[in-house]
């Protein structure tokens, strides 16, 4: 048996102490077969064993919550025995090293998370950042990533719905590429992982196994150096067709009882696989490795456990459901290999060539996964008000124009026209606006989803920042009508070994989960992402929520884009001009300072409330959250988006134009409303003790403030669009 020296241990991503305990569990040296599948099971990536104590603290359970985190994917109940299933991943480290399939391969591996579970995926979305636009490895990196997506999800023929792309200088070193996929399923044929009954058949579906993926969890799990490129084998290949397969072929076989469990192959595949699925039911399993289909010759025992090749599932069959379940793979062209069985031995069992290769405690490799609460520091927060009065004053319109035509805000167009958002014939608002929206096929119900982060917030004030990004996507939900049900989150940070990013993480859990209690939004999936950076520089915190609301009656989509001329414009929420944080100071004076806008949970909820009540009356024409850059940002969006411009009111009772214009405070909308319901409107928000403005009219050709500025439609979109044209 191969000597185990601390240099092995140490590329396996595992520390010395680790190495001690792992010898206790087994009470034994392991073999290098054994190190590996402790390395996968025992890295971040899979065991979250910094960030394990502070995820319980998040909300997760509510009445129409069915599953929450701890499977492949969370469920929730939407009414008439149907289930909306959804999760959100990183596949940052993959992307960084080879952008196309390190994105693809998140795309598939998200997608299988969803119908693992039974569901049949309907929406796509993904939250994507890279560095500074001027940064040499930029483009390429948005290109690749961007191409990675969009043929993975076309070519399975899944809308990509709905996204945000972001630019920071922070990313230049280390992108960040979070998928999302979202299911329907009926209630009674949601499925689950966890192991059932002796003696029952583990099965290997899908693809064959190949040596791309190998250690890709345990690579994900440590930070970059300047040898990343020399990671490029840990990448793996993805194959859209062959996932198409697997769906339709796993879809077909859940129409019965033939399935006791199911579980994708992802990080660590067989390894984790069944793992999982027997600690999960408090059983052995005993696996077979000779019967593993393999498409390269020589594979060892370390090789085949530890690839992470895509497109294969490992299933637990009832007795006598072999050959039926065998016809199906084979119909849709796909491997299908009974490779072992499950026992009452709650140890994993790995034979190959008649010998015995491993044999391993389920428990030791997930119940006795060590578990760590890391040492953290609060934030030290500078109390001293930013000094506007210093800056170089500039003209409303200039800044303005600046915003708009920055890389975070110019139209995003270039990237969304990549991927098909509108096959499946269900989605009924794609892209552009608040959230996207999906019929539920066949009826007249949808749902809405949204993906959101600001990494600038959470780095000057983690529980703020945390707070405000749960309610930003609340808020987004609204917006186009839907009832927000529940979030997932793809939590990107740091070295946690850092203590000052540990405390970023800790604290801003701390603001997601007052959030989201508050709204009756618990958080029924997620996954965390550490060890984001290289060379010791680290990416700013970036917390990603992804949510999902319902409609329960879709009369019309309600985007953000101004529907009619003389239109009353209508601002709900207070402005105090608030601008530490902004975008204002950040696109025009290059400056990132100050804490951002405070967050009234109170204030939300009831805005919120009251302009759901509103839409669900009919009273609305168009409505949008008003968020990064402000008012004069939020309603400029609004006129790109459409064929009419406005008109807008200077304020009476602020002062400084800038500060009105362009601050940041939270909790606010427009409303675009007729001149017909605006006493049935005004007559709501005033009985719900609503705080609103009447701020202008819809206009034809103009976007206007009197005396201040007055750009002609078509220049807007040219200014909102030119970056990308000459990226």
């Amino acid at each position: 048996m191969m000597e185990i020296t601390n240099t092995i241990i140490e590329k396996h991503g595992l520390k010395i102490e680790e190495y001690k305990n792992i010898k206790k569990l087994l009470n034994r040296n392991p073999n290098l077969l054994e190190l590996g599948i402790f390395s996968a099971m025992w890295n971040e990536h899979c065991s979250y064993k910094s960030s394990r104590i502070h995820l319980k603290k998040l909300p997760t359970k509510g009445k129409q919550v069915i599953q929450g985190p701890g499977e492949n994917a969370g469920v929730v109940d939407i009414g008439d025995d149907d289930a909306i299933v959804f999760k959100i991943e990183s596949h940052n480290h993959p992307s960084y090293i080879e952008p196309y399939q390190g994105a693809a391969t998140g795309v598939g591996g998200i997608l299988r998370d969803v119908f693992t579970m039974g569901a049949r995926p309907i929406a796509l979305l993904n939250s994507i950042h890279f560095g500074s636009p001027s940064h040499p490895k930029t483009k390429g990196l948005l290109n690749g990533v961007v191409s990675g997506i969009g043929g993975y999800g076309n070519c399975i023929g899944i809308p990509t719905v709905a996204g945000e792309t972001k630019f920071n200088e922070t990313y230049n070193e280390n992108i960040l590429v979070n998928a999302m996929a979202v299911g329907h399923v009926k209630k009674d044929k949601i499925f689950y992982s966890k192991a059932k009954g002796v003696g029952k058949s583990v099965v290997y579906v899908g693809s064959k196994t190949g040596r791309d993926g190998i250690h890709g969890a345990s690579m994900a799990s440590a930070e970059f150096d300047e040898n990343s490129e020399e990671k490029k084998p840990t990448v793996q290949v993805g194959d859209p067709f062959t996932e198409k397969l697997l769906l339709e072929a796993c879809l077909e076989l859940m129409r019965d009882d033939s399935i006791i469990a199911i579980q994708d192959m992802g990080a660590a595949g067989l390894t984790s696989s069944s793992v999982e699925m027997a600690s999960k039911g408090s059983l052995g399993i005993e696996l077979n490795l000779d019967k593993v289909p393999c498409r390269e010759e020589n594979m060892t025992p370390y090789e085949i456990m530890l690839s992470e090749s895509q497109e294969r599932m490992l299933i637990i069959l009832e007795n006598g459901m072999e050959e039926k379940a065998k016809k199906i793979f084979e119909k849709w062209d796909l491997n299908f290999t009974i490779i072992g069985k499950t026992t009452n031995t709650k140890k994993l069992t790995l034979k190959y060539k008649d010998k015995t290769e491993g044999e391993i405690p389920i428990d030791a490799l997930a119940a006795n996964a060590p578990v760590y609460d890391r040492k953290w520091t609060r934030k030290n927060y500078n109390k001293n008000k930013f000094d506007f009065k210093k800056l170089k004053k500039i003209k409303i319109e200039e800044a303005l124009i600046k915003i708009l035509s920055s890389p975070n805000h110019s139209n995003k167009s270039w990237i969304t026209n990549q991927y098909d958002q509108m096959v499946m014939c269900d989605t009924a608002q794609r892209s552009g606006s608040d959230a996207a929206i999906i019929r539920i096929h066949n009826k007249d119900k949808a749902i809405a989803v949204s993906v959101d982060s600001s990494a600038n917030y959470c780095k000057s004030h983690p529980i703020t920042g945390g707070k405000q990004i749960v309610c930003e996507n609340w808020r987004n939900l609204i917006s186009v009508g839907a009832r927000p049900l529940a979030i997932t989150n793809c939590l990107n940070f740091g070295n946690p070994e850092n203590h000052e990013i540990m405390g970023e993480f800790a604290e801003c859990l701390e603001g997601i989960k007052e959030a989201c209690e508050f709204l009756n939004y618990p958080v029924v999936s997620g996954n965390v992402s550490f060890y984001n950076g290289t060379n010791k520089r680290n990416i700013l915190p970036t917390p990603v929520i992804g949510g999902v609301g319902l409609i329960k009656k879709i009369f019309k989509p309600l985007g953000h884009s101004f529907k009619k001329d003389k239109s009353i414009l209508i601002k709900i929420g207070k402005t105090f001009g608030h601008l530490e944080q902004s975008c204002f100071l950040k696109e025009n004076y290059s400056i990132i300072e100050g804490r951002p806008p405070e967050v009234n949970l109170t204030n939300e909820k009831n805005n919120g409330e009251a302009v759901l009540k509103l839409i669900n009356e009919n009273l609305i024409e168009s409505s949008h959250d008003v968020s990064n850059g402000g008012l004069l940002v939020a309603l400029s969006e609004m006129a790109i988006n459409s064929n009419f411009g406005a008109k807008i009111d200077k304020p009476k009772k602020l002062n400084n134009l800038i500060e009105y214009y362009f601050g940041e405070d939270q909790g606010r909308y427009i409303l675009e409303v007729s001149e017909d319901n605006f006493k049935k409107v005004e007559k709501t928000l005033k009985n719900g003790n609503i705080y609103f403005e009447k701020i202008g009219v819809t206009q034809e050709k103009f976007f206007e403030i009197e005396g201040e500025l007055k750009i002609d439609l078509n220049n807007l979109f040219k200014i909102n669009n030119q970056w990308y044209n000459n990226y």
